[in-house]
């Protein structure tokens, strides 16, 4: 390999619409690839925060799901090598992983690494899927953010981009927005859309025709759900005002200019508990 790419998303963070999990069951199912380096579970897991699964047959233990976090090579369209790290978070040595993913990096010459996810947003999904990006050089940075500064939960993955940062690394993360009253269910359109942006970042050529597929369906689903339900319909529209206009104003300084007389969080998840209790689950979906 000659500079490779080093995609990663692990279990444990958020990921709304099952975004990240979407996308890497998608490309691992769609394109070669196989094991090149494993890290020690046992001593980054704790087991009694996240069982893993055993199954018991009639009168004993038969299988034991043992939590992998691996570095795949994976193999694109055109044949060329990437490499992609996946499985659950670390629960502990949070710095030992990620000097161990910087170290890798390096003995590999990767010359990006690109980490994704999906956020819960309060965006309609009648809306074009949006997407917050943050990197370690500004010229990475190809979305414009809708956050300023903040101070949020951590995890190995940001702390693995800050790192990667302070050795001179490019990276580059990307935080797909999810509309919030769809965090819980999987939603195949902010798959495409990080799939899109992953593309256009490296250069890789990855599929996604079975995704927009999924996603279409999905759509459809959602759309016929909406259809009909007054309640549910008008905080949509709520939606697509502030939206509408926060897009109007992207240009300008103040991007809410004109303040809206909106629903708080609190009364949007209310409205929408019954039709979230209607989604199907991410097997149905993908």
């Amino acid at each position: 390999m000659t500079g490779p790419v080093l995609l990663h998303s692990l279990d444990g963070f958020v990921d709304a619409g099952s975004t990240g999990q979407l996308v890497r069951e998608h490309l691992l199912d769609a394109l070669e690839h196989r094991v090149v380096a494993r890290f020690d579970a046992d001593s980054l897991i704790d087991y009694r925060a996240r069982r893993p699964s055993m199954t018991f047959d009639r009168d004993h233990w038969s299988a034991y799901d043992a939590p992998e976090l691996v570095v795949r090579l994976v193999r694109d369209e055109a044949g060329s090598p990437f490499l992609m790290l996946s499985g659950p978070e670390p629960d502990r040595l949070w710095e030992g992983f990620t000097a161990a993913v910087v170290n890798l990096v390096e003995r590999l010459e990767a010359r990006l690494v690109v980490g994704f996810h999906g956020i819960p947003m309060g965006v309609p999904h009648t809306r074009p899927v949006g997407m917050t990006s943050h990197a370690t050089r500004p010229e990475l940075v190809t979305r414009n953010s809708w956050f300023d500064k903040v101070q949020v939960p951590g995890s190995a993955a940001g702390l693995l981009e800050l790192r990667l940062g302070e050795a001179g690394h490019d990276a580059l993360g990307l935080a797909v927005h999810v509309p919030h009253y769809l965090a819980q269910s999987a939603y195949p359109a902010a798959a495409v859309a990080a799939l899109e942006a992953i593309a256009a970042a490296t250069g890789l050529a990855l599929p996604a025709g079975r995704l927009r597929d999924a996603a279409a369906r999905t759509d459809a689903d959602i759309a016929e759900q909406v259809e009909g339900n007054d309640e549910v319909e008008k905080v949509v529209r709520a939606l697509e005002q502030q939206y509408d206009a926060f897009a109007g104003a992207s240009e300008r300084d103040n991007l809410l200019a004109e303040s809206q007389d909106m629903p708080t969080a609190e009364e949007l998840g209310a409205q929408f508990e019954r039709f979230l209790a209607e989604q199907d689950g991410p097997e149905s979906q993908s």
